[in-house]
């Protein structure tokens, strides 16, 4: 059973404007300098957690170049080009689809291109439990397997994150069951979940069982599982290019929160014992550059 890690970085980080544009988006941007964009960041720090992982980029056709300028270790027929953005369910399904046709037990990481982690050594420990614990379905339970999304403290009542309620306990090294999985709450909703207790940010790192996501997909939203079983026929053929050109724009846009996440039993959840932003603003930025970078 080998690992996979898949990089999503098909954003366009319009919420940094002038700094971040649709043309140069700030997975591909120095954001802290420190001499590696934040996609390089992404790679080094999951190297961290196998190095023998096999890497996968899904990303815009028209940020190809970056991929191959920034990331030139990344086999070309690992890097995904989306012909156009369908949100992260049709970009986690097309990836899981891949990967599955050429290694049936693989164990997937999938995770944002553009976020700040504290501990690069914490973050690899965190992983590493939680690929631990897909890997084997008898602790998951009769269900056969299990998603799990890392959850992040909140520090105030955002409305851009989703919240990820769970069961009090564990020991902060490996999953604990959710309870619900609500996302972006409106600003009431999110602050009564901090008065609650209990709750977490969603990191929007989802590690699983290319199976266990096959079968979610497959469950709540069948319309893209379908348009996947058709790509997937093309798969290593002449025709794979204009076959996703052709079948990915017609997947339903829907993010894998809303597809998967708020719906699915299945889903599990460990916490993070380490400092992460995503940096979306540019307080969250002078936010960082405050703080000490372990790299």
């Amino acid at each position: 059973m080998s690992n996979h890690i898949v990089i999503m970085a098909g954003g366009q980080g319009t919420r940094l404007y002038p700094l971040s544009t649709p043309e140069h988006p700030k997975q591909f941007i120095d954001l802290l300098g420190c001499g590696k964009t934040m996609i390089q960041l992404t790679y080094k720090r999951y190297l961290a957690v196998d190095p023998d992982a096999a890497f996968w980029v899904v990303t815009s056709a028209d940020y190809e170049h970056f991929i191959l300028e920034q990331l030139p270790q990344i086999p070309r027929e690992h890097i995904l080009l989306e012909p156009e953005p369908r949100n992260t369910a049709p970009c986690i399904a097309w990836a899981t689809w891949r990967i599955l046709a050429g290694d049936p037990d693989a164990r997937i990481v999938v995770t944002p291109s553009d976020a700040w982690v504290a501990d690069v050594e914490a973050h690899g420990a965190t992983l590493r439990a939680a690929l631990d614990f897909v890997g084997m379905p008898d602790r998951v339970g009769h269900d056969g397997g299990g998603i799990v999304c890392v959850g992040i403290a909140p520090t105030e009542p955002h409305t851009g994150y989703g919240y990820i309620n769970v069961i009090a306990g564990g020991d902060r090294q490996s999953p604990v069951k959710v309870v619900s999985f609500t996302e972006k709450p409106d600003l009431e909703t999110a602050g009564r979940y901090l008065a609650e207790g209990g709750y977490l940010w969603n990191a929007g790192i989802f590690v699983f069982a290319g199976k266990t996501m096959r079968e979610e997909l497959r469950r709540y939203v069948p319309q893209i599982a379908g348009k996947m079983d058709e790509l997937a026929r093309a798969f290593g053929t002449p025709d794979e290019a204009g076959e996703t050109a052709r079948i990915f724009p017609q997947c339903e846009r829907i993010s894998i929160d809303y597809a998967v996440m708020e719906k699915s039993p299945r889903i599990w959840c460990i916490p993070a014992a380490w400092g992460w932003s995503d940096l979306g603003s540019f307080a969250a930025i002078e936010a960082v550059l405050g703080h000490p970078i372990k790299y």
